[in-house]
């Protein structure tokens, strides 16, 4: 059976030695690898080619973040398992963003590093239940604020859409205001009123708005 192959990025030795301890024992995992920072990984990344890059979120010359996004995009082979002592939600949702395949708190157990290894080795995700957790209520918040806007889109009035209809056409005020039988300054105040509520300046930004989200 083919070993992990695992570049460990932290800047602190103590925490690097840490981790190597827990996972030296393992049969399933080989450590190719150490760096401080996350320029001297996506080096080491080019060298070794290691299935998964363990690498903390806080470090000096490039972030773990930074070099997750780099290695997202130019080294496909290996995967991004972030290392953090924080369950923070910025951070954990910008892992997310920047294609990191994982996320692990510093102070998990030996059994759960292992299991995230081979998941993320495999190439799935892996992302411990207080961790999935923020990432699914943040998914959850996306849709009910979308559901909200849907809701908050804005209407219009049976005489303003038989208006906006003739805006439309071309025709002119005075035009649009014979043939529904109202006065040119009852058609302008409608006018004006359907532009401050869409939030566009002029006859032409309100009707590319009314034709793009079919308000008439």
């Amino acid at each position: 059976m083919n070993k992990i192959k695992v570049l460990l990025a932290d800047d602190h030795t103590i925490v690097r030695n840490g981790i190597m301890s827990l996972l030296e024992s393992s049969p399933e995992v080989e450590i190719v690898g150490e760096a401080q920072d996350g320029a001297e990984a996506l080096a080491k990344v080019k060298e070794l080619s290691p299935d998964v890059l363990m690498i903390d979120i806080a470090m000096p010359v490039m972030n773990g973040l930074e070099a997750a996004e780099e290695l997202s995009k130019y080294h496909k082979h290996t995967k991004a398992l972030m290392l953090s002592m924080h369950n923070n939600e910025d951070y954990i949702l910008k892992s997310v963003e920047v294609g990191a395949y994982g996320y692990l708190l510093k102070d998990t157990t030996r059994d759960e590093m292992l299991r995230a290894l081979q998941t993320v080795a495999r190439g799935e995700k892996y992302f411990s239940p207080s961790v999935s957790h923020i990432i699914v209520s943040s998914y959850l918040q996306k849709v009910k604020d979308t559901e909200k806007s849907k809701l908050k889109k804005p209407k219009l009035s049976k005489k303003e859409k038989a208006i906006v209809k003739f805006i439309i056409d071309g025709d002119s005020s005075r035009e649009i205001a014979e043939k529904l039988n109202l006065s040119i300054r009852t058609v302008d105040n409608h006018r004006a009123n359907m532009m401050k509520r869409l939030g566009v300046k002029n006859a032409v930004e309100l009707v590319k708005k009314v034709l793009n989200e079919k308000l008439a």
